[in-house]
């Protein structure tokens, strides 16, 4: 049966303010090792035995943001002749209808006995090795018909996550173990996050497993399940799905979903849609280190403390100071006789925090949204298909940015009406188009845009080409580009 993992890269992670932000979230994240979340998940399934293919399911804005990541690790032996599939959401619609194209597109490529294997994005899992012993026990379950969860074993009665109820007496054994080796249990229910008695009456009970979101099904069997229990959600999304532009390459194919259409398909999880309301349901208990990373104290505790329980990363010099964590990548922070905190620095934001009110930081990132600040949606450095680029200082007239473009990169051929540029290479070499002349412009040497002037900026090297711009003008802001000519489609 093939199997093909499905990554859903998706939501804010708000709870992770100011590192996650809606256009770097969660996923995004990187941990000690360099890697991030996202690239975890992805070498999570491409991995697995038998896998030759990858699907995604990830924002229209994060595409070009996800396949960089992919990149930096496609190396490895078990994952180089992949095939990368993508499916483009043009904004959120929760995980129904993610699942519910995934699965559409899944069947329709490899028909509907494929199996998918639903990984979030942004899910820490210690364990590889027993992650596939239940994957490969999710899918034999899967081959009889199932809808398959992951449950995993509760260490600590926790509030933050939803919980399933299993019933020990109705057991699903391996086939052909030759024992009745346990490969799932039934589903009696499930439930919300509860409060800390009801939690631990949960642990307690033995029959409780913490929901990690994670799933197995064929295709087909998902498909039958959304027709009886969702059938709108599913009518909707097969509607989106043939209307929807599909780009295909050799090892690559993208499906971007078309916003109006998409925008008519309910907006629902996949466990309120199907599971809750399906008798097919099975979990597979599990302990595979999992963590859904889903608060700075989470995240903290993959630091190793110090004497004083203090967890680190960056340059950080303390005095009388206890059980906090303290994360800057770029400037030193001194702290003094504090106890319990979480101090988290980024260059245009910092966050202070009350350890035991780490779930609460949602509710700044949710101010900052309602008021539109832009430090909910953006960092200071912003990536963009062709490379990136840093605000280093802004004042009334002027912006100066640091710009990074990939080697063979260009941006669009495009024209401010309210500013000029002065451009300043560091290092590398740029191709210019400004107006009617086209021009090479090399390290310590500088040109100039005027308003009003169609331009392009290249870097036909094979380094990255990095630059100053110096914008002036009565109007700075991002939106005033008209574009003529894009590569990326964003014309």
């Amino acid at each position: 049966m093939k199997l093909i993992p499905t990554v859903l890269c998706g939501g804010a992670g708000s709870r992770l303010w100011p590192v996650s932000r809606e256009l770097h979230p969660k996923p995004f994240i990187r941990l000690g090792d360099g890697q991030s979340l996202l690239q975890k998940a992805w070498l999570r399934g491409a991995v697995l035995p038998g896998v030759a293919e990858m699907l995604t399911v990830t924002n229209r804005e994060l595409f070009f943001k996800t396949d960089d990541e992919y990149r930096e690790v496609a190396a490895i032996p078990a994952a180089k002749d992949l095939t990368n599939r993508f499916i483009l959401e043009p904004f959120g619609r929760n995980t129904a209808p993610a699942i519910a194209a995934a699965a559409l597109q899944v069947a329709a490529a490899h028909g509907e006995d494929a199996c998918l294997l639903v990984l979030p994005a942004d899910h820490l899992i210690a364990d590889q090795a027993a992650f596939a012993r239940a994957v490969s026990r999710a899918m034999q379950l899967a081959a009889q018909g199932k809808l398959v969860t992951f449950g995993i074993q509760p260490d600590a009665p926790e509030t933050g996550y939803g919980y399933i109820e299993a019933d020990p007496d109705f057991v699903f054994s391996l086939e052909g173990s030759g024992e009745e080796e346990c490969a799932g249990l039934a589903v009696s229910r499930f439930v919300e996050k509860p409060d800390l008695e009801k939690a631990r009456e949960y642990v307690a009970s033995g029959r409780h497993l913490w929901n990690s979101g994670m799933f197995c099904f064929q295709a087909g069997t998902m498909l039958r399940e959304m027709q009886q229990h969702c059938p709108d959600i599913l009518a909707a999304t097969r509607a989106c799905l043939a209307r929807s532009r599909i780009a295909e390459g050799k090892g690559f194919s993208q499906v971007d979903l078309d916003a109006a259409t998409f925008s008519l398909v309910p907006d629902d999880s996949i466990d309120y849609a199907v599971l809750e309301k399906s008798s097919n349901v099975a979990v597979v208990p599990c302990s595979i280190g999992w963590s859904d990373i889903g608060s700075w104290t989470a995240l903290g505790d993959l630091t190793a403390p110090d004497a004083q329980g203090n967890r680190i990363e960056g340059e950080v010099t303390l005095h009388d100071v206890s059980n906090c964590y303290i994360q800057s990548k770029q400037r030193m922070i001194g702290a003094v006789g504090v106890d319990d905190l979480i101090i988290i620095d980024t260059p245009d934001a910092i966050l202070v925090a009350d350890r035991s009110r780490a779930q609460d930081v949602k509710h700044i990132y949710a101010r900052l949204k309602a008021t539109g600040h832009k430090a909910y949606r953006l960092h200071s450095t912003v990536h963009r298909p062709w490379g990136t680029y840093t605000v280093l200082e802004e004042g009334r007239n002027f912006k100066i940015k640091r710009i990074e473009v990939k080697p063979g990169a260009s941006l669009s051929l495009q024209m401010h009406h309210h500013r000029s540029e002065h451009w300043i290479v560091v290092s590398g070499m740029a191709r210019v188009v400004n107006g009617q002349q086209e021009l090479f412009v090399n390290t310590n040497e500088s040109t100039y845009i005027p308003a009003g002037h169609r331009h392009r900026l290249g870097n036909p090297g094979l380094l990255n080409l990095v630059m100053i711009e110096v914008q002036s003008g009565e109007y700075l802001g991002e939106d005033d580009i008209v574009r003529f000519d894009d590569v990326y489609g964003r014309t």
